[in-house]
């Protein structure tokens, strides 16, 4: 495999012009704690406004993302667009939803709690860990990842802290209080949970690593996770982003600029290093219920090399199909049925767009839909 060393520099000079802290305009971007106004019920049956509840339940196969270029989650029909929105609280990232069909929704304000089924938000519970001045941008503080437990009891949320570790911080649903905080490493971009709900792990972008958390000790322990090393420091890209529990064994599965997935044993925190094909930077993952490996490819840090943007589609035994993808994207989900995956634009840094990318996992094919306000996090309801 190619070396990475010109990356480094190229990135190194990217992160001081394009990565600023407020460095990209935000599309409809909300002002600091605008979150949190009242819902009230609609006079009609229209769509519904911002932080208000819709009169209709919402429909089986609805698509949720977080609009972090605003301060709502947008309901989406993937066929035709988007049919309403809810606010949440400023620049939310990550969202996971329960079988209860509520929403918890990672913003910098706190984790807002919303009925998707009526379309309303239900409260919004403060963090913990001090975050500094509620603000937008690629690096604002407060919440990012975030996962529910399996018996959906507890949720967990990974804080962002600017210039610091971040925490976890653990939410109990019935009370809907922060009942415990760990620390983690910098900036806590992905969480996961175990399929017996005994562990955590917490992808930290900055400190290449992954933080396992066991659910009852809540005792954190490190495992490195740097298949490029770690030269560069803040200033390079080739750090983890997201990770995905793989069904057949638990493993983490951890993809880096479609070039290497890391395979992390949880238990022993040893790594495997298995070939890639999308030669491109890569961020959101997820799986397909029959072990499918999606991964987003966000475009070239090197484009005298690198490929564009693309949907990578492993099979469990490592076959790949690589589909090409107009324009920067950050996350995947997929369809109950295993056929389409959903991909949004939203994107970290600059080059997002406002929208998703349906995509049909067996031929390839794809269609743009005009969706929320760069849209990152996304749950199938």
């Amino acid at each position: 495999m190619r070396t990475r060393a010109p990356a480094l520099a190229l990135a190194a000079a990217a992160l001081l012009v394009g990565c600023a802290p407020g460095g990209s305009a935000e599309s409809g971007g909300a002002s600091p704690g605008s979150g949190g106004r009242a819902s009230a019920p609609p006079s009609s049956g229209a769509a519904p406004s911002p932080g208000v509840a819709s009169t209709a339940r919402t429909p089986e196969g609805t698509l949720l993302v977080a609009d972090f270029g605003s301060d709502t989650v947008t309901f989406v029909d993937p066929a035709r667009g988007a049919i309403g929105s809810v606010e949440v609280g400023t620049a939310p990232y990550g969202l996971a939803v329960g079988e209860d069909g509520l929403a918890w929704v990672a913003t910098a304000e706190g984790v807002a709690v919303v009925d998707t089924r009526l379309r309303r938000r239900l409260g919004l519970v403060p963090y913990e860990t001090e975050t500094g001045p509620v603000t937008t941008g690629e690096y604002r503080g407060g919440g990012m990842g975030v996962a529910l437990s399996p018996d959906g009891t507890r949720v967990y949320v990974g804080v962002n802290v600017p210039g610091g570790n971040g925490t976890l911080e653990v939410v109990d649903t019935a009370s809907r209080a922060v009942t415990e905080t760990v620390p983690v490493g910098r900036r806590p971009f992905d969480v996961d949970v175990s399929r017996d709900g005994s562990e955590v792990y917490v992808t930290n972008h900055d400190s290449f690593d992954v933080t396992v958390v066991p659910a009852d000790s809540l005792t954190p322990r490190r495992v490195e996770v740097a298949p490029y090393g770690t030269e560069g420091g803040l200033g390079s890209w080739l750090k983890p982003h997201y990770a995905v529990v793989r069904p057949s064994d638990g493993r983490l599965l951890l993809p880096f600029e479609g070039e290497r997935l890391v395979v992390v044993d949880p238990g022993t925190g040893r790594s495997e290093i298995e070939p890639m094909t999308a030669n491109t930077h890569q961020h959101g993952v997820t799986t397909a219920p029959d072990g499918t490996l999606l991964v987003v490819g966000t475009g070239p840090i090197d484009p005298s090399s690198d490929r564009g943007p693309s949907l990578t589609v492993r099979a469990p035994d490592g076959e790949e199909r690589v589909y090409p993808l107009d324009g920067a994207h950050e996350d995947v989900a997929v369809s109950d049925d295993g056929r389409t995956a959903y991909v949004t634009g939203g994107f970290t840094r600059d080059g997002y767009w406002n929208g998703i990318t349906v995509v049909d996992l067996a031929t390839g094919d794809s269609r743009r839909l005009a969706a929320g306000e760069r849209p990152l996090g996304i749950a199938v309801l």
